[in-house]
């Protein structure tokens, strides 16, 4: 069966590879043309390849049940690529730059000074109701001045061609292990396009990720020894904590592989015996991190490490603490961070958004919950939300005492009609919708990953993305073109 795209579904959002009447975006005529030339026919046996590569190279990702149990499934890969052009790219890379800098500087005040609430700028009761904000960790000094050493910021594009930045991740972003990987598989699935094209490369993060986290280890220390901090096989990223410590060369560790002595140095068990750390990349939550400074009942973290790490003695990334910025409320304020530290205007926007903690906004909310997006504002991976135009008035109803009991928690956008990729669905090409997660890191400098992480909604309609609820992934190329 041939591919038309002249045949491919017009609709009012934006596609990212074809432009209204058919023809392909600039950057993607390449790609727009060898996909023609295959054919849906050759296109679903190159799928299958894929999802037989997926499955042989181990690429999974756990869904947890309500019953308490969980699953590992096969990464969801399409073959069909998301194509940005590297001028637009060159722009949103500078765009996340300036965010990680606000961002940090912000967490930073938040811990010490906070100018940006005695200026009013940030409002002093929105701090003292955050879940995120960590009292032990005032005062404390991280190297660099660094908080969130690793933020996914997530990116959406309207239907005028506008990316906005959705939401950003500075807890434990997880994801760019999926990235990776879907670069490795879409080179065996697409060879040919590689070598004839300047598809830039992604290869290089492990290598970045593992200097960044060299870079902030304690003073004098020639030969930093770095780890992976892990809460075990069952967390849901845990193929992304082994990958990337294999990927860095570095040892992935539990907690209780770790101690803390009285020196408030931090030794790692092994067959020799123990050995000083240096650098943890910590992928478990702030409050299971050390029962000494947060939940006593943790089993996952260390005794003593928020003190190792008060004390100077161990790094850790992300900082304890970041999560503070990591709040769909704060995240409305990041524009006026970025005046405020930079003196800068943002060169990506954020999504409107109204607060329902501002009386205002929360009745203009509560009057127009079916024509808008209703989030929790420390919730992740879709859960908790109000989709408006596809919920019921029963629906509503009950999340509207949801929303006045706890105004705080919540913050409302309008619906967005997310940009669009082709995607091979059952030997048919449809658009689908998708977001994307590049990762930006934080140390003595910001680098930004040549592209990111693309999520798409495998149902027809669907805006959901997320791969705990039905979504894929593509691999998304920025693509340098002659002018």
């Amino acid at each position: 069966m041939a591919i038309r795209w002249t045949d491919y579904p017009a609709a009012p959002h934006h596609d990212e590879l074809i432009a209204p009447g058919g023809a392909p975006r600039h950057g993607a005529e390449a790609v727009a043309r060898h996909l023609e030339s295959l054919g849906i026919s050759e296109l679903t046996v190159r799928q299958k390849a894929a999802e037989a590569a997926v499955k042989a190279m181990g690429i999974t990702f756990t869904v947890y049940h309500e019953e308490g149990g969980s699953i590992d499934r096969a990464w969801p890969l399409d073959i069909i690529p998301r194509v940005i052009e590297a001028a637009e790219w060159r722009r949103i890379d500078a765009g996340l730059r300036q965010r990680a800098r606000a961002l940090n500087l912000f967490i930073d005040d938040i811990y010490h000074a906070q100018r940006i609430v005695n200026d009013g700028v940030f409002p002093r009761q929105y701090l003292a109701d955050s879940v995120n904000f960590r009292s032990q960790c005032v005062g404390i000094n991280p190297p660099l001045g660094v908080w969130a050493h690793i933020c996914g910021s997530d990116l959406v594009r309207g239907a005028d061609g506008t990316m906005y930045v959705l939401e950003d991740n500075l807890r434990v972003p997880s994801g760019v292990s999926y990235m990776l990987e879907n670069r490795q598989v879409i080179k065996r699935v697409f060879p040919e396009l590689f070598e004839e094209n300047t598809i830039l490369p992604v290869d290089d993060y492990p290598s970045q990720l593992y200097d960044m986290l060299r870079a902030i280890a304690p003073p004098g220390i020639d030969k930093p020894e770095v780890v992976v901090l892990t809460p075990g096989i069952y967390n849901s990223a845990y193929f992304e904590h082994a990958y990337l410590a294999q990927q860095m060369g570095c040892e992935l560790v539990e907690g209780r592989d770790l101690v803390v002595d009285k020196d408030d140095c931090v030794h790692m068990r092994t067959i020799d015996g123990w050995s000083r750390v240096h650098v943890i990349y910590r992928r478990i939550d702030d409050l299971f991190l050390d029962p000494e400074a947060f939940r006593p009942d943790s089993t996952l973290g260390v005794p003593g490490l928020l003190r190792a790490w008060r004390a100077g003695k161990v790094a850790l990334a992300n900082a304890p603490g970041a999560g503070v910025a990591d709040d769909k409320l704060v995240y409305t304020f990041v524009p006026a961070m970025i005046r405020y530290y930079l003196g800068e205007e943002a060169i990506l926007p954020n999504v409107p958004s109204y607060l329902c903690a501002e009386p205002d906004q929360l009745q203009f909310v509560l009057a127009n919950l079916a024509n808008l997006v209703v989030k929790p504002t420390n919730e992740s991976g879709g859960y908790g939300m109000l989709m408006g135009p596809r919920s019921t008035e029963q629906e509503r109803e009950e999340f509207s005492l949801l929303v006045r009991a706890n105004p705080r928690n919540y913050i409302a956008q309008p619906v967005l009609q997310l940009s669009t990729v082709p995607t091979l669905i059952d030997q048919q090409i449809e658009p689908r919708h998708v977001d994307l997660r590049p990762f930006i890191l934080s140390g003595s400098e910001v680098q930004v990953t040549m592209g990111g992480l693309t999520r798409v909604a495998m149902r027809r309609g669907s805006l959901v993305v997320n791969s705990s609820q039905g979504g894929g992934s593509k691999d998304t190329w920025i693509v340098e073109t002659s002018k």
